[in-house]
This record gives C-alpha cells, sequence and structure tokens, in this order.
C-alpha cells in the first residue's frame, strides 16, 4: 500500500513485457541486427542500428532459464527495458531495472508479447523486436508516445511466474477471532474475513496465519503479494488484487517496502515467503490523521489486511 493513496494496484505504461522463444520471419531483417550486452540480473545494454526497423517479429533467449514455464493463464514478475525504435532513432521509453520489477499477465497487451512468452522458464532473459501489427498497430499509443508506424524493442529478466491461483502454501497455525477478526478460506482463493464489534487495538498487530517455508522477507526488497484491505469500522473491502468475475486476469502485485504504508514496510519484514500474514493497522501505522477519503478510509479508521506472501526480489 502505497502512501497515500489506497489505489495500490497500477500497470506499468498500460504494457505487458516478457517476449520469448526464439524466432524471425526474416533472418536478414534489421531488426535481426539488435544487440544486446550486460550481466545477467543487471540492467543491460542495448544497441539498435541506426536503420529503420524491419518488419518481422523478432524474439531471441539470451539468457536460458531453468525455472517454472509460462503458460497463457500466468503472470509473472520481470525488469525490463522498453526502447522506441522510430525510423534511424531510437531512445529508451522505460525501465524497470531503475525502479522496481513490475507484475503482469501473460496475456495483458501486445500480441507479439503474448506469442513471444509463451513456454519461457523463470531466469530467462529475452530479446523482442516488435513491429507496429505486433505491437500497438495503427492506432499506436498517444499516452507513451507510441505512433502507428513505431517499432518496440524489449528486453526482459524474467524473475518468478505465478499461477492464477497462488496464494500461501505453508502450514496453517491461526484463523484469527477473538479480538482479532476471523479469517477463513482456503490458499486457493480469497481470504473471508469477519471482524468483530469490539473496539480494536491501538497497537500494529501482526498475526501469521499460514506460515511458509521460504526466506524471511527483508527490508525494501520487493514483495509480490495477493491481499485484501478492510475498514474495522465497516467490515468492507476497500481495496483487493484477488481475482473476481470482472476480474479474472488480475495480477498479483509487488511492492517495494520503505514506500508503502508505515504498517506494510516493518510488519511484514522477518515473514517467510510462502506465508499468509494479517496486520491490524492504527491510523498511525496506516494512513495517518488524514485518512483516504477515496477509499473510505477516515483519519480514526483501523484497517485489515490480510497477505498471501508469493515472491521476494
Amino acid at each position: 500500500m502505497r502512501r497515500p493513496t489506497a489505489a495500490v494496484v497500477a500497470a506499468p505504461l498500460a504494457v505487458t513485457a516478457a517476449p520469448a522463444g526464439c524466432s524471425s520471419s526474416a533472418p536478414t531483417s534489421t531488426s535481426d541486427s539488435v544487440k544486446v550486452t550486460g550481466a545477467e540480473g543487471k540492467e543491460p545494454t542495448v544497441h539498435i542500428p541506426a536503420h529503420k526497423p524491419g518488419s518481422a517479429l523478432v524474439t531471441k533467449t539470451l539468457v536460458k532459464g531453468h525455472g517454472q514455464k509460462l503458460t497463457a493463464t500466468d503472470s509473472y514478475l520481470a525488469n525490463f527495458d522498453v526502447y522506441l525504435w522510430r525510423g534511424k532513432t531510437s531512445k529508451l521509453l522505460f525501465s524497470s531495472f531503475s525502479s522496481n520489477p513490475e507484475v503482469l499477465p501473460v496475456t495483458m497487451g501486445l500480441t507479439g508479447l503474448q506469442k513471444a512468452l509463451m513456454g519461457q522458464r523463470a531466469g530467462s532473459r529475452v530479446l523482442a523486436v516488435l513491429p507496429p501489427k505486433y505491437g500497438y498497430g495503427p492506432q499506436g499509443n498517444s499516452q507513451i508516445g507510441v505512433k502507428p508506424n513505431d517499432t518496440l524493442v524489449w528486453v526482459v529478466d524474467l524473475l518468478h511466474v505465478f499461477q492464477p491461483n497462488a496464494s500461501a502454501s505453508g502450514q496453517h497455525v491461526s484463523d484469527g477471532g477473538g479480538s482479532l477478526p476471523a479469517v477463513s478460506a482456503g490458499t486457493g482463493g480469497q481470504p473471508q474475513v469477519s471482524i468483530p464489534k469490539s473496539a480494536p487495538p491501538s497497537k500494529l498487530v501482526v498475526k501469521t496465519l499460514i506460515k511458509g517455508n521460504g526466506p524471511p522477507v527483508k527490508a525494501r526488497q520487493s514483495v509480490v503479494v495477493r491481499y485484501s484491505g478492510l475498514i474495522w469500522r465497516t467490515g468492507k473491502v476497500f481495496n483487493t488484487n484477488w481475482p473476481s468475475a470482472s476480474q479474472p486476469n488480475i495480477p498479483p502485485s509487488a511492492f517495494t517496502l520503505g514506500q508503502l504504508i508505515p504498517a506494510w514496510n516493518t510488519g511484514l519484514v522477518g515473514i517467510p515467503v510462502g506465508s499468509r500474514v494479517m496486520l491490524v493497522v492504527p491510523p498511525s501505522e496506516g494512513y495517518g490523521k488524514n485518512g483516504n477519503s477515496q477509499a473510505g478510509i477516515k483519519g480514526t479508521d483501523t484497517l485489515v489486511f490480510v497477505l498471501d506472501i508469493l515472491a521476494t526480489h
């Protein structure tokens, strides 16, 4: 939860990343001459020739991963660079290497990337050169400065793969309850949270419900989570990123500790990956005395979050 907003799910650039495979319908195409250098895991150096791009979709596996394989229904955590190639010039459009990795669904966005993604494994680095018909097509994308005739060049480090039902996977230790909210549901679906009629605690409560077997979360790491956020006063959900009938393919979210509300920044540190944890958050550990009117949160409201920690980076 980034402070001060409660709307925490944002798609980077309204586009998707992580091409895969190794194909080109025109081996001598100018697009084939794009070169990528640099150490695995570090931001790559990309050389795009000062010539007009070709019309073929080009994908190359630069580093072959050995992790979980991507399917059409999965989402993935990735670092990526996106370059705009226009005529004889090119420029960097966006880089997550200089900010934070992003989680994206395989089926979101560009047709060329969706074709390239299929079958790629976590740990791979992939180059994809997308001519317009495999990118934004004749409409382009004015929001990010892509014109109808522009080619896009992606270099993607595929970090983790998540199936649609990815959730906490450790040992069940508690359902909460008593003076705390009670949490029900199996690990394959959105938790159901029942908030008691009593007054909320005055201090931050961190309650492990399912204890994972992964490494503990460290301060300032990026964490990938499924979560639901509720207001104690109303008992209602004000934000969630679990799949629903209206959003069946919504991916989990990646956040960086240190950039969120205080309860998340401190309360998740030390919790093993694979865990489900409940945070009961007093105002001082949440949105403060100003609250968040857009989400219906008053300055006196205590919040309840139930989070499944899927991965860290």
